[in-house]
């Protein structure tokens, strides 16, 4: 069997409307680079989704990490390189470096990967599928010089700040709601004038549970210093009275 790289490179434009006031890319738009790039690479090596929904399974991100030095501006074109860091039964980590051609690079992410059954909704064993497969490409070489995922730590007694419905444009192929669109709701909790001071440095982000069409997601925020927020994301039902944790969220920013 020919193997492919394990490193894939994928290149994408940063386009006008994918940019805020600022003129640079939005960063839940940025992040859905990152997941096209993670599918990219996991189609082309025979593990991806393409082949997991013949067989009633699917990736779900489970954690997920971006730093960046600095944001690519409209019109940029960017490279994003990923590989598989480390398989293990149930998780495997997925690295990337977010690049130019000429080898600035604006930053960096980790992520960490579950495979489920789209039926049972439940974790199924990575290294069971196609004779394990994705341990051909562990690549552990190539630098991610970024901390791992930093704990996040809500108290549960902590009061909602905002609370939203979600909606059609939430749902992605998976049937449930979007990974990025909880970043874009929690960094919507901050105002135009705030991101005219300070710019988002780093996003940890950990998903616990799964949320759907229909939901109303609660937002309870924690500062720890002032550029430092931790956010818990709940999700309830039609009557308000049954909360259960879904996402679990850390932001750094950075003045400008």
């Amino acid at each position: 069997m020919n193997l492919l790289s394990k490193v894939g490179s994928y290149d994408f434009l940063v386009e006008p409307f994918h940019c805020d006031f600022s003129n640079r890319i939005f960063i839940g738009h940025l992040g859905n680079h990152l997941l096209n790039a993670a599918d990219f690479h996991s189609n082309e090596r025979g593990y991806g989704m393409d082949y997991l929904n013949t067989v009633h399974k699917t990736w779900v991100l489970s954690r997920f990490v971006m730093e960046m030095k600095e944001m690519p501006k409209a019109y940029d074109r960017i490279i994003v390189d990923t590989w598989v860091e480390n398989v293990m039964k149930f998780f495997t980590s997925r690295n990337f470096a977010i690049r130019d051609k000429e080898g600035k690079v604006y930053g960096y992410g980790r992520s960490i990967w579950a495979m489920i059954d789209t039926d049972s909704r439940q974790p199924v064993d990575i290294l069971q599928e196609r004779d394990g497969l994705i341990t051909k490409y562990i690549e552990t070489d190539k630098e991610c010089p970024i901390e791992p995922f930093k704990r996040v730590k809500v108290a549960k007694t902590t009061e909602s700040r905002q609370s939203i419905e979600t909606h059609y444009s939430d749902v992605d192929v998976n049937g449930h709601i979007n990974s990025v669109k909880y970043i874009e709701h929690i960094l919507d909790m901050w105002p135009l004038d705030w991101y005219k001071q300070y710019r988002l440095q780093r996003i940890d982000i950990a998903y616990v549970a799964e949320s759907y069409f229909g939901d109303k997601l609660h937002f309870a925020v924690e500062q720890r210093s002032d550029e430092e927020y931790d956010i818990m994301v709940l999700k309830s039902n039609d009557n308000g009275t049954d909360m259960k944790e879904v996402c679990r969220c850390k932001l750094n920013f950075v003045k400008i």
